[in-house]
């Protein structure tokens, strides 16, 4: 089936077999150019930098994660406050499920963003969606202070030891490619636990 690709399809996918096998810092573009039988000259009609490449397999799959993420949070925040502790798990779960589902789909790509990206802009996403999750649980605090149920001040770097941990467990479902069925229901348990956890820590 391989003759029947085009170039720009040989050049991925030799491009994919080499970064998943060393990664982008450690990856050849020589290597990856000269896998697919062509000049150095010829490759950068294609794409101008080793850099581009790897933007060019795993951009929209980085794109999609983050912005699926940052749509759940702000979904969250425009909900009436007096719903928001209501529906909290509901929304998170929902976000959590379309998450896997999609790396489950992009299985390839998403490991190369979790443990290939080094050097590059992508390798930074977990500490994005942390960020994110610390600001939203702020914003929730708020909320819950004005419905007369405050949380108590939680310790910033236990908050950031907590929410890390939260995304390096879920990830890791896809970085061990468990069967999805499988991978359903550790994110069942997962959320079970660090929703009852951060309900105990809120003080709800």
């Amino acid at each position: 089936m391989e003759e029947n690709l085009t170039t720009l399809e040989r050049i991925h996918q030799a491009a994919r077999r080499e970064f998943l096998d060393k990664g982008y810092k450690d990856a050849s573009l020589r290597k990856i150019v000269k896998s697919v039988g062509m000049t150095t000259g010829a490759f950068y009609g294609y794409y101008k930098s080793k850099e581009d490449l790897f933007e060019a397999l795993v951009g929209e799959h980085y794109d999609y994660i983050l912005n699926r993420f940052k749509e759940a949070q702000q979904e969250f925040a425009a909900l009436p406050p007096e719903r928001q502790p209501e529906v909290l798990s509901e929304v998170s779960g929902v976000c959590m499920f379309d998450m896997l589902h999609y790396a489950y789909g992009h299985l390839e790509e998403c490991k190369l963003i979790l443990c290939c990206s080094e050097g590059t802009r992508f390798s930074g996403m977990i500490d994005e969606m942390v960020e994110i999750e610390a600001d939203s649980t702020h914003a929730y605090q708020k909320v819950l202070e004005n419905l007369g149920r405050p949380s108590p001040k939680i310790d910033p770097k236990l908050e950031h030891i907590l929410i890390t941990g939260m995304f390096h467990t879920f990830f890791e479902l896809v970085i061990h490619e468990m069967p999805l069925k499988d991978a359903e229901n550790y994110v069942r348990e997962m959320r079970v636990f660090y929703t009852a956890g951060w309900m105990k820590i809120m003080g709800q």
